[in-house]
């Protein structure tokens, strides 16, 4: 699975990410990021986002043209 990448991914795009906790799994938790935590411009297993819930995790989706308001 192609992760997005860092150019991919502002403070208020609607994102899915994966967090510790569920990595095993692979269930996705839906927020709006606040914070991009990773500094590279990729990462393999995907870019760190603190979410405006404070829930912190790695970005495997960016819902398409969807920045929240």
């Amino acid at each position: 699975m192609n992760v997005p990448n860092r150019a991919d991914i502002r403070p208020g795009s609607k994102v899915l990410i994966v967090l510790k906790r569920d990595q095993r799994s692979g269930k996705l938790t839906e927020g709006v990021v606040k914070d991009i935590l990773t500094k590279s411009v990729t990462h393999p297993h995907g870019v760190k986002v603190r979410l405006e819930s404070g829930e912190i995790g790695r970005v495997k989706e960016v819902e398409p043209g969807a920045m929240s308001s």
